[in-house]
């Protein structure tokens, strides 16, 4: 494999890293928000934490959205790499 095919799968790999860092960071902020909460005035400071998380959650969503197709274009930039080297080692 040349120095340019080392260097398109070490950044993939940052990618996957990444992009899974992101998803267990989500996946721990909706581990503490609930589905369904009946709140009245007593529990005002309950509604503010779940306002709270749900905001974080949102602001990752883009993020994570932009890092799953960068990794997808990035996944059939390598995959189209690894043929063509594949191809070029028979010729």
């Amino acid at each position: 494999m040349t120095q340019f095919g080392m260097v398109i799968m070490i950044a993939w790999g940052v990618l996957v890293v990444i992009t899974a860092t992101l998803y267990l960071y989500r996946g721990r902020l909706q581990r503490d928000e609930e589905d369904q909460i009946f709140l009245d005035d007593a529990f005002s400071q309950e509604k503010v934490a779940q306002e709270a998380i749900a905001a974080k959650v949102n602001s990752v969503q883009p993020l994570l959205r932009v890092f799953i197709w960068i990794l997808a274009v990035v996944t059939v930039f390598v995959i189209g790499y690894w043929i063509w080297d594949i191809v070029a080692q028979f010729k």
